[in-house]
Parts: structure tokens; C-alpha cells; sequence
């Protein structure tokens, strides 16, 4: 057995006691955006990796949404474990269908692997394209994994900067599936919400088949998190971010914790924090039920009662 490796040093782990949340989730609420790290000794990062986190179990990511109420799940790759989708695929298949997942793949995957993902309950793939966490996202490999996909009916996850939109939106705008935006597209919030910046990314989202993860503020934030003790209004720069984009597109937008919160340096978020924004952006109980409950069940289980 390897020994595990030390993590990066600066490392911050998820928040250990998370509040209550104000804010009561819906029944049937979905995290539509998640992770789970390893635990290394049974499911080791990858040798390519850019960073080694903590472990960050099913059984922990559970406890949490058992703690803010949430029904289901989409448990998205993490980088650190590159295209090995194992731990990614257990966490699926140990919530008795209650968790979809995203995986990363390359070119060469053959369809018989693509079928057995399909079959663990995997319904998308994620392109990176943050240098600092994958070394390239070289376009033909990715449009070769898009042309594999889109028979099965899987969508494609996308993680970028809005600084570089403009130089990959022909790009996926030719991508032959359904796209899911990580994080509104990371806007600068130092840019207004109705901004030329912003103004550009929501006519990408209108012009294609495209939904949006109203997620991350902590990731986003300038503000950051409350300074009192107690205070509930965290991230109070990214509100009007989400708004725009839940009021513009109330069908095509979802949301997620992204526990546990890799590569923080900042701060790490109170989850229960996290829930109690979402009404500060989804403002109507409409508006809500379509985020938090009703899309996720559309673009995942389509078909299913909550």
C-alpha cells in the first residue's frame, strides 16, 4: 500500500460545523454541484494532479446534506483525480439513485467505458479550461469527447473565466450537446452586473442550449463572508450576479455547495451559509422551487417524482 501524500501546504479543509440554515431547502432539493476527494488510501489522487487535498468522503458529503437538507446530488470530478472517475462513480452508486454524476474523460475512452459510466449513473462530461488547474484543453481532443457523448444524451460541463469568453465562445458554441456553465461563468465582480462583461455572457447562455450553476459567491466575492459574528448576508457583491441570470433564464439556472471548497485560500465557507444566499438571488418561492428543485430533476432525472 502507497503512503499518502502530504497536502499542499496552505491547504484549507471544509468547514467542520456548519450552521443551521435560516433559509428551509424545498423538499427534494438537489446539490448540483459537488466532489468528493479520495479518502486517498482507498482512492489515490492522480500522479498529474495540481494540488493534494484533504479527504473528503461520501459518507461526509451525506452528513452535510443530511444537515441542510438536501434530497439528491451531482457529484462532479475532481481534478486531483483526473480521468480515474472511481471514487467519483462509488459516491453515484452508493446513493441508490439519488446521485448523478460528471465525469472526466479522454479522447481515446472507448464506448463500452462510456456505457459502463452511463450505467454507474454519469450524464455529463467537464472541460477545464483553468490553467492553473489542468495544463491544456486542447480543442480537437475535446470536440472528439463531445462527438462520443452526444449519442448517450450527456451534456457538457464547462469551467472557465468570463475574461476568456470571448475566445472560446465559437468553440462551444459548435460543441454538438447540451452546456452547464460552472460559477455564472466566473464574472469579475468588480464589474457591474449590467456590465458589458456580464451583458456578453448571458447572450451566450440565450443564444445556445445553455444552463447556468448559480453557485460559488464565496469563490466570487470581493466583500467576502460577514464581518460580525452571527450576520447571515455573506458575498453581498455576487447578488446581483445571480439575480440577473435567475430572473433572465428562471428555467435553464441550478445550484450547488461545490463542497468541499478545493483551492480556497481566502477563507472556507459555512456551508449553512451558502443555503441562506440562495433567497437572496432566488427571491420568489418560483423562483426557488425552479432552482433547487425542478431543473436539476429536469436535466437529471428526467421523468422522476422528487
Amino acid at each position: 500500500m502507497s503512503v499518502p501524500s502530504p497536502r499542499t501546504p496552505g491547504w484549507l479543509n471544509w468547514y467542520q460545523n456548519p450552521s443551521t440554515p435560516s433559509f428551509r431547502l424545498p423538499r427534494g432539493t438537489v446539490d448540483a454541484h459537488c466532489h468528493v476527494f479520495g479518502p486517498q488510501a482507498e482512492f489515490p489522487f492522480a500522479p498529474e494532479r495540481k494540488y493534494t487535498p484533504c479527504d473528503a468522503s461520501k459518507t461526509q458529503l451525506a452528513a452535510l446534506h443530511d444537515h441542510l437538507g438536501v434530497s439528491r446530488a451531482v457529484v462532479v470530478q475532481a481534478t486531483c483525480h483526473g480521468a480515474d472517475n472511481t471514487a467519483m462513480t462509488d459516491a453515484v452508486r452508493a446513493s441508490g439513485g439519488r446521485a448523478r454524476g460528471i465525469a472526466t474523460v479522454r479522447p481515446g475512452i472507448s464506448d463500452a467505458e462510456l456505457r459502463e459510466l452511463d450505467a454507474a449513473g454519469v450524464r455529463g462530461v467537464r472541460f477545464n479550461f483553468l490553467r492553473r488547474l489542468v495544463d491544456t484543453s486542447p480543442k480537437e481532443d475535446l470536440r472528439t469527447i463531445a462527438k462520443k457523448i452526444a449519442p448517450l444524451g450527456w451534456h457538457i460541463v464547462l469551467y472557465f473565466e468570463s475574461a476568456d469568453l470571448p475566445e472560446l465562445e465559437g468553440f462551444f458554441g459548435s460543441l454538438p450537446a447540451p452546456l452547464v456553465v460552472d460559477h455564472m461563468g466566473r464574472p469579475d465582480v468588480n464589474h457591474p452586473a449590467d456590465g458589458p462583461e456580464f451583458d456578453r455572457f448571458l447572450r451566450f447562455v440565450g443564444a445556445h442550449d445553455v444552463w447556468v450553476k448559480v453557485t460559488c459567491p464565496e469563490r466570487l466575492s470581493v466583500t467576502g463572508p460577514p464581518a460580525l459574528h452571527g450576520e447571515r448576508h455573506a458575498y453581498t457583491d455576487v447578488v446581483p450576479f445571480g439575480r440577473r441570470v435567475i430572473e433572465e433564464f428562471p428555467d435553464r439556472v441550478l445550484w450547488g455547495t461545490d463542497w468541499p471548497h478545493p483551492n480556497l485560500t481566502g477563507h472556507m465557507p459555512d456551508d449553512g451559509l451558502l443555503a441562506d444566499f440562495v433567497p437572496r438571488v432566488a427571491v420568489t418561492s418560483e423562483q426557488q422551487q425552479k432552482l433547487l428543485v425542478d431543473n436539476p430533476m429536469r436535466l437529471y432525472w428526467p421523468g422522476e417524482d422528487v
